[in-house]
């Protein structure tokens, strides 16, 4: 069961990616739950698919224009049967970047219809020097894992 849950959830992933790289915020959107919360690096918080898809349209259409998604999956945990949390490294570009400097903690669930979908979703900047300093400063505080 957890591997063919892993399996779905990494499509769902897949799909992300594909409609990024064509600009479609609708598809986009298709993969998230409708009351989905989606914080972006810069701290914008969209609230529901409506609402992360009309922001994406826009930024699509702007900003995000002809850009792609680039990650690699940190790791993946399937809770029960119907939750999943998701570690990625990732970037958007025109290119791929020499490193991936963000880092985006995803949660999907398996909703009644028998798709998994985004139900929320964090992008966070990836401090190096910060991250040095502190782990100077506090040994104690390096990730063991």
């Amino acid at each position: 069961m957890q591997v063919a849950a892993e399996t779905r959830v990494l499509a769902v992933l897949d799909r992300l990616t594909k409609a990024w790289d064509r600009g479609d915020a609708e598809a986009y959107g298709r993969e998230f739950c409708a009351d989905a919360s989606y914080v972006t690096f810069v701290g914008t918080v969209y609230r529901g698919r409506d609402d992360l898809v009309a922001g994406h349209a826009a930024l699509f259409g702007k900003f995000l224009k002809d850009t792609r998604m680039f990650s690699e999956l940190v790791e993946l945990h399937v809770h029960g049967e119907r939750t999943a949390v998701v570690v990625t490294r990732g970037e958007v570009g025109k290119k791929r970047p020499a490193r991936l400097a963000k880092v985006q903690t995803l949660t999907l669930v398996l909703e009644d219809d028998g798709e998994w979908r985004v139900a929320s979703f964090q992008n966070t900047k990836h401090h190096r020097l910060m991250e040095a300093v502190q782990f100077w400063m506090l040994p104690a505080s390096v990730p063991r894992g």
